[in-house]
């Protein structure tokens, strides 16, 4: 069997690189160096061992389901969606485009639909959030909005599901923007910069609406699994996205970069001070470049925001990723502090969509992880001679069977 290279382990393991790392010290994997470049390898059948013992501290856990999918793909470094490699798209053609492609196979690139009474709808309900509401707040608040409205929320046709998807997108976006714009990028644009410059963001947008099963996009699939309607999906994704750890990554980026305009090696060495990651470096499954991150970075214009990314970079031996690149991206248009989340979320709910659809074509309900319990002894109940069960817990959740039909359990 093949060896795996270090980003391939830790993601097969579902790991950390760091604590890749600490299971070879404690003799729970064997590494080598690799010939030539950086890093190690790792005997792909010993991490396989360590996968099915469930070793390391970690209780055996995971989606049993083999999730196939013809959406996004990883080849080396680079990055695809349905063939068409993802920085050669955000050179050349519009998030509504990539979007369509992401669900249809097809480029497309028309308006979305935003009906006019759907959009002042939205825009009230948006106006009750208090001023601290994030931007990304309002398109959540949208999504719930729409889907309450819709009397047809529950048509999973796939041409259906589909209406449902661009009009959330044409319609959350219209209600964001003061002024009218028939794409997202410029409506956006309207929102972050004041002005419409679609031709700046739809690049961005191209190269965050998907990355595969992330963790926020298996959320919205396990949603679709359950037969959700496509608002609940974009909810499932939205709500798993909205984290310092994902979705909100690069406003901790952003903060970063905002000291390291000042003094980039203090800002480096205050991080390394507290022990604590430099922000916006790392990934678990690029070996030594994230192509979204390196297409931002290329285009920065010249000037102090590049030249501290330059600074950061020589003293951080870890890859930038993309959350360091739409941080930098921020700072250097002028984009507000939370402006990388919006841009994230909007991007990604086409994404969302896209295998929301897929999942559609599945057998429903087929996602169950396996549990170890690792409570106390189990006691009798109140007034009954039984003895303490020894055993494993029952299972009162029940589990999907055969086509997605539920096994009952003890309780409903």
């Amino acid at each position: 069997m093949a060896d795996l290279t270090s980003a391939e382990a830790a993601h097969r393991l579902g790991v950390k690189p760091q604590t890749l790392y600490a299971y070879v010290s404690r003799g729970l994997l064997t590494s080598r160096r690799a010939p030539g470049r950086r890093g190690s390898l790792f005997d792909a059948a010993e991490v396989d061992r360590l996968v099915a013992r469930g070793r390391g501290d970690r209780a055996p856990s995971g989606v049993v389901e083999t999730v196939r999918t013809a959406i996004t793909s990883l080849d080396g470094d680079d990055l695809h969606y349905r063939g068409h490699r993802v920085v050669d798209l955000a050179r050349t053609t519009t998030f509504e485009a990539v979007a369509r492609l992401l669900w249809t196979g097809e480029l497309d690139d028309r308006p979305f639909d935003a009906p006019a009474d759907l959009v002042d709808l939205v825009r009230r309900a948006v106006a009750v959030l208090p001023p601290t509401a994030r931007r990304s707040d309002h398109l959540r608040v949208g999504v719930a909005v729409l889907g309450g409205a819709d009397p047809l929320r529950s048509d999973l046709s796939p041409g259906a599901f589909l209406r449902h998807g661009e009009r959330v997108l044409g319609t959350v976006t219209a209600a964001l923007s003061p002024t009218a714009h028939p794409s997202v990028a410029g409506r956006l644009s309207h929102v972050l910069l004041g002005r419409a410059e679609p031709q700046l963001l739809d690049p961005v947008l191209v190269l965050l609406a998907d990355h595969g099963l992330a963790l926020s996009t298996l959320a919205a699939r396990v949603a679709a699994s359950a037969r959700a309607t496509p608002y609940s999906v974009l909810a499932a994704g939205l709500a798993a996205a909205d984290g310092d750890a994902h979705g909100s990554a690069s406003t901790v980026a952003h903060r970063f970069l905002a000291e390291a305009l000042v003094d980039p090696l203090a800002a480096v060495a205050e991080r390394l001070r507290a022990g604590l990651g430099v922000p916006g470096f790392g990934h678990v499954l690029y070996r030594e470049r994230d192509p979204r991150a390196e297409a931002l970075l290329d285009a920065l214009p010249d000037g102090p925001v590049r030249a501290a990314v330059e600074v950061v970079r020589d003293h951080v031996e870890d890859l930038p990723n993309v959350d360091l690149a739409l941080a930098a991206f921020q700072h250097a248009h002028g984009l507000p502090p939370d402006a990388g989340e919006l841009l994230f979320e909007v991007a990604r709910t086409a994404g969302f969509l896209a295998h929301g659809l897929e999942e559609l074509a599945a057998p429903g309900l087929r996602f169950r992880a396996s549990g170890l319990y690792t409570g106390g002894p189990h006691r009798r109940g109140p007034g009954t001679g039984h003895r303490p069960a020894t055993g494993p817990a029952p299972n009162l959740a029940g589990t999907a069977g055969p086509a997605g039909r539920r096994e009952e359990g003890t309780t409903p």
